[in-house]
């Protein structure tokens, strides 16, 4: 014991500061204290529109990674690509709107029904699904109607209908109907919706 105090008092002092030579407790090796594992991917439950909306996404990459391509290497941009692009995204996300609606992941505010009676609550909430439903019902009616007056009226640069576009925005829409009709009769069979039991799926 003496003799390891002589040796640090003995030892040069070069101003650096002396590491410690083992691993602190708990410490094996220098290994991390915890272990990350990663969750197994299940697709089981994916939904038809979500494949639907994960599709076009990837036309639409697939799109705008020819489009630079053409326009910076080859100096020569496909002009058809920026159009196509625009409607992929609209079907993009008029389809993806509806897996938001099926796992009620849409923006809501619940801060009132924490204050207000659970009866009151209740009823407000059926009034919020029901009023879901008629106001993605009624976009299915007026987007019907707006297909009905384009009729043959073509895209821009592509020899295509204009149809074809709204025809996805259409399905989308009623993809919404009916994925906010099944929601509203969850609700309705278990007593209670988000609104008021937020935390609570």
């Amino acid at each position: 014991m003496a003799a390891d105090s002589r040796a640090a008092v003995d030892a040069p002092d070069d101003g650096r500061a002396s590491l410690p030579t083992e691993p602190p407790p708990g410490d094996a090796g220098g290994a991390h204290p915890f272990e990350l594992e990663n969750e197994p991917v299940d697709l089981a439950g994916t939904s038809p529109e979500a494949w639907l909306s994960l599709g076009l996404f990837w036309l639409l990459g697939a799109t705008v990674a020819y489009q630079f391509v053409t326009r910076y290497v080859f100096n020569d941009s496909a002009g058809w690509t920026e159009e196509i692009a625009r409607y992929l995204l609209v079907g993009t996300v008029f389809v993806g709107a509806s897996v938001g609606v099926l796992r009620n992941n849409h923006i809501q505010v619940d801060f009132l029904y924490r204050h207000l009676p659970s009866r009151v609550g209740r009823v407000l909430s059926l009034g919020v699904d029901v009023l879901r439903v008629l106001f993605f019902a009624c976009l299915v009616v007026l987007m019907g109607q707006m297909m009905a007056r384009i009729g043959d009226h073509a895209m821009t640069v592509v020899p295509l209908p204009m149809n074809v576009v709204y025809a996805v925005c259409e399905l989308g829409f009623l993809a919404m109907t009916w994925r906010s009709a099944a929601l509203a009769w969850t609700h309705y069979r278990r007593g209670y919706s988000r609104l008021e039991r937020p935390d609570e799926p």
